[in-house]
């Protein structure tokens, strides 16, 4: 069963209300407001329908993992042997609990899931796949690639102007 949504209408609006929301998620609704040309009120109301419609999910502060001694990010194939039995199930559940976890996705290709994982070190990011990714029934593989320099990171998704 697909769990793609139909989109909501977006009016230009709505997708420059979006944009500055992804830009300064912390942004008060009047000077939201203020740059969209709408009063307090209509701009609540806009940014209150697109938060019940499901498009803006939750607000965050973008952090620098390096700031807080996060200096190994891993991307992290993992492949199992059988696929019939509950083992991936019990492998998702899992994965969402670690927050060293920053995306798990199940994948197409050679392996089965592709993850981001951050750790302080090498030795902290070993201990993870040891306590961790070899603890998990069912795994056969684990190949680690860990990134050497970050070119770009962004969590920001281009809104589609209709």
């Amino acid at each position: 069963m697909s769990k793609n949504r139909p989109s909501p209408p977006l009016d230009d609006i709505d997708v420059a209300m979006l944009e500055l929301l992804q830009a300064d998620g912390a942004i008060s609704n009047a000077a939201l407001g203020d740059k969209l040309s709408l009063s307090v009120t209509p701009c609540w109301r806009r940014r209150k329908r697109l938060q019940d419609e499901g498009v803006i999910k939750d607000y965050q502060a973008n952090l620098d993992r390096r700031m807080l001694g996060l200096n190994v990010l891993a991307f992290v194939q993992i492949q199992f042997g059988m696929h019939g039995d509950d083992a991936p199930d019990k492998f998702e559940k899992a994965m969402k609990l670690q927050p060293e976890v920053l995306s798990c996705h199940k994948i197409t290709g050679d392996a089965d899931y592709l993850l981001q994982v951050l750790a302080t070190d090498l030795d902290a990011y070993s201990d993870f796949v040891e306590q961790v990714f070899r603890k998990q029934q069912g795994v056969t593989s684990i190949k680690s690639s860990l990134a050497l320099r970050e070119v770009k990171s962004s969590a920001r998704i281009p809104v589609p102007r209709r």
